[in-house]
């Protein structure tokens, strides 16, 4: 059994902003998770979060860049479990930008979740992911209405 998680967002920011709060590390702890990202292909980084032990995480997400087409598509690794060495889950995460005349849709594919071992991983983190693209939606919309820079 392989499930893989699927969802779309519709921004009314051109790509070239979306793909800024998804590659600056700062944008993106903002909305994601405080992080060490560069984007640069091989670059290995890490996500940090809360623990959860009783389920399985050590508050570590273990990521390395996999390909960039700048303001198109972004992968990267997501590796996550009781520890770097062992993961219990190995998968990846594909964000493609696709311009429209009112702004971007943005997908996201979350894939490898494999086995039972990785059910609970997939329906948290699918309810999660929702929540995550509604921060983003909030974080572009208020720079989008901040005319303190004006």
């Amino acid at each position: 059994m392989q499930k893989e998680i699927n969802h779309q967002f519709t921004f009314g920011q051109p790509p070239e902003i979306v793909w800024e709060y998804l590659t600056d590390s700062e944008l993106l702890a903002q909305w994601l998770m405080p992080n060490d990202f560069k984007l640069v292909v091989g670059h290995k980084f890490q996500f940090g979060a809360k623990p959860k032990l009783k389920i399985g995480f050590d508050g570590r997400i273990y990521c390395e860049v996999l390909e960039i087409i700048p303001h198109k598509k972004l992968v990267y690794s997501w590796k996550g479990g009781l520890s770097k060495e062992n993961p219990s889950l190995d998968s990846i995460v594909t964000w493609t930008l696709t311009p429209i005349d009112t702004g971007t849709v943005l997908r996201l594919k979350h894939s490898g979740f494999k086995g039972l071992k990785n059910y609970l991983p997939y329906f948290i983190m699918n309810k999660g992911w929702v929540k995550i693209g509604k921060r983003l939606f909030e974080k572009l919309n208020l720079k989008e209405n901040d005319t303190t820079n004006i």
